[in-house]
């Protein structure tokens, strides 16, 4: 299981699915081969500097934190019990740590967090907190990859917030 990092005033905690297969061995978030994440952060901006597997701390001092909608359990997707999903873990997690916003890397755990069959890459709004669903890193899901909604990501993060328009109010649950 790989830990939550997070810390206070985040600018957006991200989301993936459930721990990848190397990243459930090796104890670090997106550490499989062909996965895309620390390299993305980056090129698309989200932070000044390049960052690697084993990065999360670095990552938090950037204003980023990590989670997983599935703890305790790693492997690709299909291999992960519908059990493992936790969407109440997640909602506590988020009025907990009330984040300037949130994304799920990848579509699955939006769908599961969200309970609907489709959703859409970009930006959404739930229980007064702006979430957005991005292509998933991981390089199983490389025909769906599309890097700009990650760039798009990035301009709304370096977008100033005096109002704190933001932040996460208190209903916050999954759908």
């Amino acid at each position: 299981m790989l830990p939550d990092h997070v810390a206070p005033n985040l600018r957006s905690v991200i989301c993936g699915t459930a721990a990848g297969r190397r990243s459930g061995e090796i104890g670090a978030y997106y550490a499989g081969r062909g996965n895309k994440f620390w390299p993305v952060l980056f090129r698309a901006g989200l932070v000044p500097e390049p960052l690697s597997v084993g990065d999360e701390l670095r990552l938090l001092g950037f204003g980023i934190g990590l989670t997983d909608l599935a703890k305790g359990v790693s492997g690709a997707d299909a291999a992960i019990p519908a059990a493992a999903y936790d969407p109440g873990r997640l909602a506590a997690f988020l009025r907990q740590h009330r984040p300037q916003s949130f994304a799920f890397n990848g579509k699955n755990a939006a769908k599961r967090f969200l309970q609907r069959r489709h959703v859409d890459y970009g930006p959404i709004e739930v229980g007064g907190m702006a979430m957005w669903i991005l292509p998933s890193t991981s390089g199983a899901a490389s025909g769906s990859w599309d890097e700009e909604v990650w760039r798009a990501f990035a301009r709304f993060l370096h977008m100033p917030d005096p109002g704190g328009s933001r932040a996460v109010s208190g209903a916050i649950h999954p759908a």
